[in-house]
């Protein structure tokens, strides 16, 4: 098979706060016009260090509609509430999957004790955009704790591949998702390596949480890089130069207009217009500050 090969390797735009809790920096859509459909948004909290502090860090209440956020934690611990009536901590190695569709409102805070203690804090959140057919279906939350998660060990002490969705070697990821979606952390050991197969019409990205990488046998990534593949080929080989974590991510694009404002991601104006109309009349249910 055809190598899959590298499009660009991004460097970590500048970062900005989400709310007080989150320090991120957006790769895409804002950082770079990169097509990852069908991934919307890639906000990467690059490890940083909190103090301790009695009053959680965090955003409050805020709707979303149309669309998935997929919240992996790396360090640090998050806890979240919605107006479904879900709730959760995510701490290191666990993702919280939750699907906002036809509208939801949550929050998102430090752990209670994490923020206490304060120290090294380090997340991914990305936005799973849903086709129109599943926009409006009703909101669920997935919990994913890193020690139920599906996974795959690499010859040789290489290290591990998580499956958080999709399917590596036939081992099956514990998400369950409206379209085809390929989500991995490969948490290599140093000179581990793992090979990865993906469609040629896959949207392909790897973003470097840890350590060194080679891909392919050529390019060397460093930490904090997003790695983004050309729309052709279907292998790609990762090697590890130091003990590295690279969060694998590729999926079918979803081929429908978007149109985004603010929380929400719909495919009309008309909707969009709808979607503000339901929040201020309170149809996203309620949840307290």
């Amino acid at each position: 098979m055809e190598t899959k090969k590298i499009k660009n390797v991004l460097k970590a735009p500048a970062p900005h706060m989400v709310g007080d809790g989150f320090r991120v920096h957006n790769f895409f859509p804002s950082g770079y016009e990169i097509e990852m459909s069908p991934f919307f948004l890639l906000d990467y909290g690059s490890k940083i260090e909190f103090s301790a502090r009695k009053k959680p860090r965090g955003v409050g209440v805020h709707p979303h509609r149309g669309f998935e956020t997929v919240t992996i934690a790396y360090h640090g611990a998050v806890a979240h509430h919605d107006s479904s009536g879900n709730s959760g901590v995510i701490y290191p190695g666990d993702v919280q999957w939750m699907t906002a569709a036809g509208g939801v409102l949550h929050k998102e805070y430090h752990e209670e004790n994490y923020s206490l203690t304060g120290g090294p804090f380090q997340m991914i959140q990305l936005w799973v955009n849903l086709p129109a057919v599943n926009k409006m279906c009703r909101p669920k939350y997935q919990a994913i704790k890193q020690a139920d998660m599906a996974h795959f060990d690499l010859p040789e002490n290489g290290g591990k591949i998580e499956i958080i969705a999709g399917n590596y070697t036939g081992i099956k990821g514990n998400a369950a998702t409206f379209t085809p979606i390929e989500l991995y952390n490969a948490r290599l050991n140093k000179g581990g390596t793992a090979n990865f197969n993906f469609p040629e019409n896959f949207n392909t990205g790897f973003m470097v949480i840890e350590g060194l990488v080679r891909i392919n046998g050529t390019e060397i990534v460093p930490v904090d890089s997003f790695i983004y593949f050309e729309n052709k080929g279907e292998e790609i080989k990762v090697e590890a130069l130091e003990n590295s974590v690279v969060l694998i991510l590729s999926g079918e694009p979803i081929d429908e207009p978007i149109v985004q404002y603010g929380p929400f991601l719909m495919n009309t104006e008309a909707e969009i217009h709808q979607a503000i109309e339901d929040y201020n009349q309170g149809r996203f249910g309620y949840l307290e500050e």
